[in-house]
């Protein structure tokens, strides 16, 4: 476990590394270092959703922990946000061998996928965690089988989200398909004249004609077949009228 110091401990020891952040609201009294040759540290993280929130809770949990307050990172702000100043600046403090120590998991993070991938940068990093309301503690052979859980259950969130996104996408074309053949505007008589006369000419396909007039290629076949059957019929009907074919139903 990392050792129970705090920033004011050895900011004296190390004043020539020394280069302060930016001062923000609520961030504690935190220096950075241009070298991570330091000790290992423990650090809190406590945020809220509102401004109407308190963080007494938290923060009197985190030091009763053993955690110095001016080692804590306060933060009022909605998790679902995709930037919070003072989880990044945390996040930029940690060095390998700290130790984060929260509250509660979704204090860092709303969705399991978001925390198994704050635990697997930990890890790599070398960082551990603890949560005091869950009792995880990434130091220990349990902490860590219960965060290879969470990455488990993360992956087969994924997994799930990955598929219900590529049936949603193929719904999606499926719908798209179905309404440019059956939506789009009809094979109008100028139209359909206009699209005999270029494939007449042959420099264009069926499909580049279609896309010349505005309609669909199945449209534009479904018409041509629809004047040659009319044309068919109606000579057809002539033919019967002069007497050069048999009436239906004569032999």
């Amino acid at each position: 476990m990392a050792e129970n110091r705090h920033i004011s401990d050895f900011r004296a020891e190390n004043s020539q590394n020394l280069i302060p952040f930016q001062c923000v609201t609520n961030t504690p009294k935190v220096w950075g270092f241009d070298t991570e040759e330091r000790e290992p540290m423990e650090f809190g993280y406590a945020r809220v959703s509102t401004e109407d929130q308190r963080l007494d809770l938290q923060i009197d949990a985190l030091t009763k922990a053993g955690i110095h307050p001016d080692n804590i990172f306060q933060e009022k702000i909605s998790g679902v946000r995709a930037k919070r100043p003072q989880w990044d600046l945390c996040r930029r403090m940690l060095r390998k061998g700290d130790t984060l120590v929260v509250w509660r998991l979704d204090r860092m993070g709303r969705s399991m996928i978001e925390l198994a991938t704050i635990a697997k940068e930990f890890e790599a990093d070398g960082i551990e965690l603890r949560s005091l309301t869950e009792n995880i503690d990434t130091t220990t052979a349990g902490g860590r089988l219960v965060f290879n859980v969470f990455a488990a259950v993360a992956q087969f969130e994924r997994d799930i989200i990955s598929e219900r996104t590529k049936a949603g996408l193929a719904a999606a074309r499926k719908a798209n398909k179905t309404k440019r053949g059956g939506r789009k505007p009809v094979v109008t008589p100028a139209k359909l004249r206009g699209a005999k006369a270029m494939l007449a000419d042959g420099k264009l396909t069926v499909l580049e004609v279609a896309d010349t007039i505005g309609v669909s290629k199945s449209a534009l076949y479904r018409a041509l077949k629809e004047e040659r059957e009319a044309a068919e019929a109606k000579q057809h009907d002539h033919l019967q009228r002069i007497g050069r074919l048999p009436k239906r139903g004569e032999d």
